[in-house]
């Protein structure tokens, strides 16, 4: 007769799962106790990344979730998913321990507010924040100010010799960028980049020189292809984007897909 392993562990339960009433298969515990999860929810535009540790047990994880999702965790509902496809229900006894339950790195914790009478986005929506803004003539007037402090030390624009941008600026590193090439655009001191597609190459009405607009293969842009009510290209809000010619370089830059970089780690 073969003996069970869990017999040479001190009589701790090994074995690697049961089945619950729900159908939903349950795991003991295991020795890899923390897991990283995404977290997700319906009502608010929630999605963060976070690390819990498996010993804790459901309600100890509805207490952690309440911070980040905004919902009290006696109204929380929760649901744990591969990507998009539904593993089970973490509901039930929520003396039970997250590690009895087939939780994995990477998969995701869907919650829900059972309260249908909450006031939704109270907690995300910063519009609903009273804010404070100075007038511009006020904040020239301060000796406080960034802008004071540069011109105190004739940084940027302010610097000495500082030339003049010209409606003749940047016309030759435009020349060989077209509409429609893709592109990778060197963001801020150059470790950064982000892939896109041209979509305008040409003058504008909000500044002289010549502007490159770019529609980003992800929302990290600051409009839809439209500034100060002029629209230049059409992209989805957020999409879009105005750098110099300087700052794009044009070539084979393929759509970079999450999916592979995860695959890859």
């Amino acid at each position: 007769m073969t003996s069970c392993v869990c017999a040479l562990e001190g009589g701790l339960s090994c074995c690697p799962l049961s089945i619950n009433r729900r159908g939903l298969s349950i795991h003991q515990p295991s020795t890899m106790s923390i897991v990283t999860v995404f977290v997700s929810t319906s009502a608010e535009k929630v999605g963060a990344e976070r690390r819990f540790d498996k010993g804790l047990s459901i309600a100890q994880l509805k207490y952690k979730l309440e911070p980040i999702t905004g919902i009290p965790a006696d109204t929380q509902q929760l649901s744990l998913y591969n990507g998009e496809n539904l593993i089970g229900s973490l509901e039930g006894d929520e003396n039970m321990m997250l590690g009895a339950f087939p939780v994995e790195n990477f998969v995701r914790i869907h919650v829900v507010d059972t309260n249908p009478n909450r006031v939704r986005n109270q907690y995300t929506d910063v519009s609903l924040v009273d804010k404070y803004e100075m007038p511009e003539e006020d904040y020239a007037k301060r000796s406080d100010s960034v802008l004071a402090f540069k011109l105190r030390n004739k940084l940027g624009r302010f610097a000495d010799g500082a030339s003049e941008v010209s409606e003749a600026s940047f016309e030759e590193e435009a020349k060989d960028i077209k509409v429609g090439d893709r592109c990778e655009v060197n963001i801020g001191d150059g470790e950064l980049r982000r892939r896109g597609t041209v979509r305008f190459v040409g003058l504008t009405k909000f500044k002289p020189g010549y502007w490159v607009g770019v529609q980003y293969d992800e929302p990290l842009g600051k409009n839809d292809g439209t500034v100060d009510g002029e629209r230049y290209f059409t992209a989805p809000n957020k999409y879009g984007a105005f750098v110099r010619p300087n700052k794009v370089r044009v070539g084979d830059f393929p759509e970079e897909n999450l999916d592979d970089e995860l695959e890859e780690m």
